[in-house]
């Protein structure tokens, strides 16, 4: 049984990062004793070769899935082969979605037309196939809304939502959700807290984007799936309603974006 109602997804982590390559077990362990009752570990890992990262650990729990695709990072190294590639992976039970793509302007480690052009390729591919798309943004919240009204996604997430109001607008304009990562109990984060505080709730997740982005208390620490207890507490508060309201209502979200076998476990 994947979860029961009122138990707390992570709609994004990074499970194969080599900061979990020493106790990786031990994490997903201490997940399920935190209460959650399913992760979503990102199929980046070290480059466009390497999207199929996340398929072993998906495949030794049947409560974890995984995606694949090309990070905007690493945007400069994709090659068309990796394009059959991606379709590949994207065939097998444990991959869910397309991602994460996207542009970040933050960083700039591959030029910016060319992570306009594989962001634009990635979503065009999630429309063909049929599959939500993992978004990425940052510091490029223009750029982001011209291609997603353009290409019009039918279904995804935007994570770790530290956009401005016109993309959270764009965002749910075009049906996509939104999740929030620990940034939202950041005391810095006034704005983020003010755009989740407004999110319709049917179109809200949490996550953890682990190992990076830990919440308060474990700020500066090593993030992980467990954590997802604190951004989720700071979240239910910001939009006042309880943290057992908060993960029933993220568990049907994410249970009926991916269409999950037994989802109405979720909320029963």
């Amino acid at each position: 049984m994947k979860s029961s109602a009122g138990m707390l997804i992570d709609s994004h982590a990074h499970l194969e990062d080599p900061k979990f390559e020493n106790d990786r077990d031990a994490v997903v362990q201490r997940a399920w004793d935190a209460g959650v009752r399913t992760i979503l570990t990102i199929g980046n890992g070290a480059g466009p070769d390497d999207m199929g990262c996340g398929i072993p650990i998906a495949s030794a729990y049947d409560w974890i899935y995984t995606t694949a695709g090309v990070h905007p990072h690493d945007a400069s190294r994709m090659e068309s082969r990796h394009v059959s590639l991606l379709e590949e992976l994207a065939q097998q039970d444990q991959v869910v979605a397309i991602g994460e793509t996207g542009l970040d302007f933050f960083y700039d480690n591959s030029p910016r037309d060319t992570q306009r052009d594989v962001f634009r390729e990635q979503l065009e591919l999630a429309v063909r196939l049929n599959l939500p798309v993992i978004i990425h943004t940052r510091d490029a919240d223009s750029e982001t809304i011209e291609i997603l009204n353009d290409v019009r996604p039918k279904c995804g997430i935007v994570h770790c939502f530290t956009g401005g109001e016109a993309l959270a607008e764009c965002v749910l304009d075009l049906g996509l959700m939104i999740s929030f990562s620990g940034i939202v109990t950041f005391n810095t984060a006034d704005s983020i807290r003010s755009i989740a505080k407004n999110v319709p709730s049917d179109r809200l997740l949490v996550e953890t984007d682990s190992p990076y982005l830990a919440p308060v208390p474990y700020r500066g620490q090593r993030n992980e799936p467990s954590f997802v207890v604190e951004t989720a507490a700071r979240l239910a508060a910001v939009r006042g309603t309880s943290v057992e309201a908060l993960a029933t209502q993220t568990s049907r979200n994410f249970s009926e974006l991916f269409d999950l076998p037994g989802s109405s476990l979720f909320y029963s």
